[in-house]
C-alpha cells in the first residue's frame, strides 16, 4: 500500500520543506503586518484607524483562494510584478507568501487588539502623563503585555496558517497538497495511504507547534 513512498517518484520531504518555508516566511510577515494593523486599529488618528478597520474587515472576510489567485492574475500577469524573482516557481512562491501575509495579518491584528484591550487603561494614561507619545506607549508599555496575553491565540493562527499553505497549490506552488494531487492521479489504488501520509505530515508540523506554544503561553501569561 505504501510502495509509492519507496519508488523515488515523489519528493515528499521536498514538498513538505516548501510547506515549512511558506509557513515560516508567512508567519514572520504576518506578525509584522498584523502588529502594524493593530497599531492602526487603536491609533488616535482617524484616517489610520479607518484604514485599519476597513482593511481587516474586507480582507478577513475574503476567501484566501481568491486573494491567492488574485495576486497571480493581478500582480503578476496584469501588472508584471515579479517580486525580484525570474523563475516562475520562485514568483509563485513569493506571491503565495504575499497573499498569506495579507490575509493572515488580519487575524494576527485582531488577536493582538484583544490583547491590547486587556492592558489596564491606567498604564497608558500614566505613560502619557510622563510625556511619552502614542508610539512610545504602544511599543514600550502596551504591546509587550499584549503579546504575552495572546500567545495561545497566535498559536492557533500559526496552526491555521500552516494548513492554509495548501491553498498555494492553486497558483502552482509545489508544496505538500500540490504533490498530493499528483500522487492521487497516479496512485489510484492507494488513495487512503496517500491521504494518510499527507495528513500525518501536517500533524507532525502542527501538533508540536501547538504544544510548545501552549506551554509558552502558560509560562509568560500576565498575572492580574
Amino acid at each position: 500500500m505504501f510502495e509509492f513512498l519507496s519508488s523515488g517518484r515523489y519528493d515528499l520531504l521536498g514538498a513538505f520543506w516548501v510547506t515549512v518555508q511558506l509557513t515560516l516566511y508567512s508567519a514572520i510577515g504576518s506578525l509584522i503586518w498584523g502588529t502594524l494593523l493593530a497599531g492602526m486599529r487603536v491609533s488616535p488618528v482617524p484616517l489610520m484607524r479607518g484604514f485599519g478597520t476597513a482593511y481587516v474587515n474586507l480582507v478577513r472576510n475574503t476567501p484566501l483562494t481568491i486573494i491567492m489567485v488574485g495576486s497571480l492574475l493581478g500582480l503578476y500577469q496584469t501588472l508584471g510584478f515579479k517580486l525580484g524573482a525570474d523563475l516562475s516557481a520562485d514568483i509563485g512562491f513569493r506571491l503565495a507568501v504575499l497573499a498569506m501575509v495579507a490575509y493572515t495579518g488580519t487575524f494576527v491584528c485582531e488577536a493582538l487588539r484583544s490583547g491590547i484591550n486587556t492592558v489596564p487603561v491606567g498604564q497608558a494614561e500614566a505613560a502619557r502623563a510622563l510625556g511619552l507619545g502614542f508610539t512610545q506607549v504602544l511599543t514600550l508599555i502596551v504591546l509587550p503585555q499584549a503579546f504575552r496575553s495572546v500567545v495561545a491565540p497566535l498559536a492557533n493562527v500559526l496552526i491555521a496558517l500552516t494548513k492554509n499553505t495548501t491553498v498555494a497549490s492553486a497558483i502552482g506552488v509545489a508544496e505538500a497538497s500540490f504533490l498530493m494531487k499528483n500522487m492521487i492521479e497516479n496512485e489510484t489504488d492507494a488513495l487512503f495511504a496517500v491521504f494518510g501520509v499527507i495528513a500525518l505530515g501536517f500533524i507532525v508540523l502542527t501538533l508540536p507547534t501547538g504544544l510548545l506554544l501552549g506551554w509558552v503561553s502558560k509560562r509568560v501569561a500576565v498575572k492580574r
